[in-house]
């Protein structure tokens, strides 16, 4: 018998999720394109599964890494599909341009490479603006020399212009960064003509004057909320990936007695301790403490001291039916990722992507 772990990715649910986006986004005067964000093999989910999942759907899809782009195309993929963080090499142009797809250009290297580059046909380009997330994009004062530059091009058909939200889904908003998108433009006339995209999933969700021609919907789609204070479910967005597992053993333990590594958790009264076959090794976060909520034959319980590299310990005083081979929820249906991140001090962008490969995937189109 293998191992009792398993996640378990309800495509029903991702494409609901992208029909909830597309629906938000299309309430618009003029309603924009969404790319289908499959960067980091679709957080965690598994490009080919998700781009196959989305397939009639997504207008396009963005990612990171050129082989990956490439996977797509090959698979019969053809839709524009945006590298967001562009090229590394000249000799990835050639690529770009063979594969019809639309690279991000975002510093001055960049535009000389595309200049210099001999291609086989005009690509298309976003180009990114730093409009106060400060890593990647061109400031004011490089918009002389970009502009310089992209007159000198023969490279480019289409361009957009792209900028990268800082603090959508915090207390700052976006205001002070699309006033600094415009002042740019101001320097840049010309480019009030160019088409925008501005819209994460965040953006998306709360700010509807970001929803200009293209927005860029990630987490959303593998039913994740961005907001700390928001539940995915309140936007109508469900669960994708689902990590389950089951108890492989229960000890009985009096007061005073210790969990675990370290034995960081100490009774305060009688407690049965369900051991769970799951742990960092299998993507479970380490530094997830006592108290994270762990769902067992459908109830809500907690963690019990540190995570260990293929176990974890959970509580199953109050759950006197649970006992060996009980189902355990980690994250997913009934327990969102959201949730067990906010226990843990991270966000269920990183639960999702640390997912191990040892553990198996299973895919659930039910709906």
């Amino acid at each position: 018998m293998p191992r009792p772990i398993l996640a378990r990715i309800d495509l029903a649910a991702l494409r609901h999720n992208y029909l909830v986006a597309k629906k938000i986004a299309t309430n618009q005067p003029h309603p924009p394109k969404i790319w289908a964000v499959v960067k980091a093999d679709a957080y965690g989910h598994g490009l080919l599964r998700v781009a196959a999942a989305l397939a009639d759907l997504a207008d396009g899809f963005a990612l990171l890494d050129l082989a990956e782009a490439v996977s797509l195309r090959d698979s019969g993929y053809r839709q524009p599909i945006l590298l967001l963080e562009g090229f590394f090499d000249v000799d990835d142009l050639a690529v770009c341009a063979d594969y019809a797809l639309t690279p991000v250009i975002h510093c001055l290297e960049q535009l000389q490479m595309l200049k210099a580059a001999a291609l086989s046909a005009p690509l298309p380009i976003y180009l990114k603006l730093n409009t106060g997330m400060n890593r990647l994009g061109f400031t004011p004062d490089q918009l002389p020399a970009v502009r310089n530059a992209l007159a000198q091009s023969s490279t480019i058909s289409v361009l957009t212009l792209m900028m990268h939200f800082a603090e959508a889904d915090g207390g700052r908003g976006i205001a002070w960064q699309l006033e600094s998108f415009q002042r740019m433009l101001r320097l840049w006339p010309e480019a009030a003509s160019f088409d925008v995209s501005m819209a994460n999933s965040a953006a998306l969700l709360r700010y509807p004057q970001t929803r200009h021609h293209w927005i860029r919907p990630g987490i959303a789609l593998y039913g994740g909320c961005p907001f700390a204070d928001t539940s995915a479910a309140s936007f109508n967005l469900k669960p994708v990936m689902t990590l389950h597992s089951r108890i492989l053993a229960v000890q009985t333990i009096a007061a005073g007695q210790r969990v675990g590594y370290g034995g960081t958790y100490r009774a305060e009264r009688p407690t049965r301790v369900g051991i769970v076959a799951c742990g960092y090794a299998d993507g479970y976060p380490r530094h997830a403490p006592t108290g994270t909520p762990i769902l067992i034959s459908g109830q809500r319980s907690i963690t019990l001291g540190q995570v260990s590299m293929d176990m974890m310990a959970c509580d199953l005083t109050d759950l006197p039916e649970a006992g060996v081979d009980s189902p355990v929820v980690l994250w997913g249906e009934g327990l969102p990722a959201d949730d067990v991140a906010a226990a843990a001090g991270t966000i269920s962008y990183e639960l999702f992507c640390a997912l191990a490969k040892r553990v198996p995937v299973i895919e659930d189109s039910r709906g």
